[in-house]
């Protein structure tokens, strides 16, 4: 089975959305932008998701370098086509998990650290929109995108047209946003769901994904690059254990799941 006919069979039919779709107000060539609140973040509110305790916990213990890499038999948009696909739908689910906490009551603005993430239309009108509201036009919009096929193609001999990688750049841009806020503001749900090893995890891929192919401005994640700076640091190779014969004790199971930060 070819790659596009692998990412054909598993799109879905039917993306199930974790609420009822708003009416999508975004073209795909317009811009979201940052703003910064201009508040600074009360100093009670410690990035609980940055304690050692949370980071250490993944459902990988491997260089993700090694899922990202172009493989040399295949074609660079085939590979953003179907990593960009899985993500959106990785994301989306993992967003849904949370989702009934991210209200527009407790989320007035879609928020990470000091940034907020306004939402422009079609007619380049700005937003300040609650956060389910943005998700919801984040995914319906990725959505559109990766269904068409015009844009993502799945059929044998069609080919990706010449705005394909800014339109990859694009949804990538906005799932990191999706991304920042579950960090932000429901990484205590996240927790208390026991999904931070499998957020960990889908933000760590996601960010070598988008580095190692230029995909999103550094400037666009610097606002996350201290949790990057410890997620995406390679864990250390594990240590053998010892022969019987040496005297030298094993290594403490603690010891062989730490990860190194830089």
């Amino acid at each position: 089975m070819t790659t596009r006919a692998r990412r054909c069979s598993q799109r879905p039919s039917g993306l199930e959305k974790p609420r009822p779709h708003w009416q999508i107000l975004t073209s795909p060539f317009r811009k979201s932008k940052t703003k910064p609140n201009g508040k600074k973040p009360p100093a009670e509110e410690k990035k609980l998701y940055l304690d050692p305790e949370f980071t250490k916990i993944r459902v990988v213990d491997f260089d993700l370098k090694e899922l990202v890499v172009l493989p040399r038999e295949i074609d660079l948009n085939e590979w953003l086509a179907s990593n960009t696909t899985t993500f959106f739908n990785l994301i989306n689910l993992q967003y849904s998990t949370i989702s009934e906490f991210c209200t527009g009551e407790t989320c007035q603005a879609m928020t990470a650290w000091n940034t907020i993430y306004y939402w422009y239309d079609e007619r380049g009108k700005k937003t300040k929109c609650t956060a389910p509201q943005y998700v919801d036009f984040v995914m319906s919009l990725c959505q559109k995108l990766v269904t068409d096929e015009e844009i993502f193609p799945t059929k044998y001999g069609k080919e990706f047209p010449n705005s394909f990688e800014s339109l990859v750049k694009k949804i990538c841009r906005y799932l990191f946003h999706v991304l920042a806020h579950l960090y932000w503001a429901h990484f205590k749900e996240t927790v208390a769901l026991d999904l931070q090893g499998h957020l960990n995890t889908l933000y760590a891929h996601f960010i070598v994904f988008v580095r190692e192919f230029n995909l999103i401005d550094p400037k666009e994640t610097c606002i996350m690059d201290d949790l990057s700076e410890v997620l995406c640091t390679p864990a250390p190779l594990p240590v053998p254990t010892p022969a019987p014969s040496t005297p030298a004790s094993a290594p403490s199971p603690s010891s062989q799941n730490h990860v190194t930060e830089r």
